[in-house]
């Protein structure tokens, strides 16, 4: 007799306040669900600690996925051109990639924290043999059910929700320029290191994590934007928005979503 294919409960963490979420939503549901994290090596220190809270609380690894090469070596191979909302190579090659070779042929459901007020699908894997399941869209969850699975589990929100609105890479190219901002004073090293990427090529042609505006640029405006970032958080709190729905709703730089591999 054919022995039975197996199949594969995984769930995937960005670090972000929803996927922790669910990987405690479904701790006890599912007692053998899979965890993994895509790790490009450039992830921030806030990051890598929440991680490890989160894997002391689940009692089982979370498997650290990584490509095998540095972002340097992948930033060559595209001669040189940082990766932007238009051209999201590092997440191709730096998160999907190593993801899909991970669950390989493997009949796999993934378990993904969208949530019932959100109207976005998150990464989908075309291969056939992975199927996507939405708990919280299931379940009818929303933001305040989230905040809830955090506080009551003791987890609470990471750290870096203090000074930025989602997960990713030091040098997301989807962060806002206060965060840049947040970034430079609360890592002033990492900052350092994001603005030794950015470059002029001989024909005047800039590189630059933000469209349009250097580091440089954004350091010698650090006031002029937290004055503009604090007034448009001002106005809306007549909304009665809460201070988490001012700062995360805040796209005045860019209108482009995050990236859903990473951003959950």
């Amino acid at each position: 007799m054919p022995s039975e294919k197996k199949v594969r409960h995984v769930c995937g963490l960005s670090g972000g306040k929803d996927s922790t979420a669910l990987a405690i939503y479904l701790r006890d549901r599912i007692p053998n669900m899979e965890y993994f994290f895509c790790d490009t090596g450039a992830e921030l220190p806030e990051t890598y600690e929440f991680l490890d809270k989160l894997e002391a609380y689940l009692g089982k690894k979370i498997e650290r996925l990584n490509p095998g090469k540095t972002f340097d070596y992948f930033l060559n191979l595209y001669s040189g051109y940082l990766p932007s909302p238009k051209a999201r190579w590092c997440t191709k090659v730096m998160k999907i990639q190593p993801l899909e070779k991970f669950l390989g042929d493997d009949e796999c459901y993934s378990y993904i924290g969208i949530r019932a007020d959100e109207n976005r699908k998150g990464y989908v894997s075309t291969k056939p043999n992975i199927h996507p399941v939405f708990p919280f869209k299931d379940d009818g969850l929303v933001l305040a059910d989230i905040k809830k699975l955090l506080d009551d589990s003791g987890i609470g929100m990471p750290k870096y929700y203090d000074w930025r609105s989602r997960s990713g890479c030091y040098f997301c190219f989807f962060q806002q320029k206060r965060e840049w901002v947040g970034l430079k004073n609360k890592h002033p090293d990492l900052f350092e290191k994001a603005k030794k990427y950015e470059k002029t090529d001989p024909k005047g042609k800039q590189f630059t994590w933000v469209q349009g505006h250097s580091l440089d640029h954004i350091e010698e405006n650090e006031e002029a934007i937290m004055a503009r970032a604090k007034a448009k958080d001002e106005s809306k709190k007549t909304k009665k928005e809460t201070l988490f729905d001012i700062f995360s709703g805040d796209n005045e730089e860019d209108d482009e979503e995050g990236c859903d591999v990473c951003h959950l």
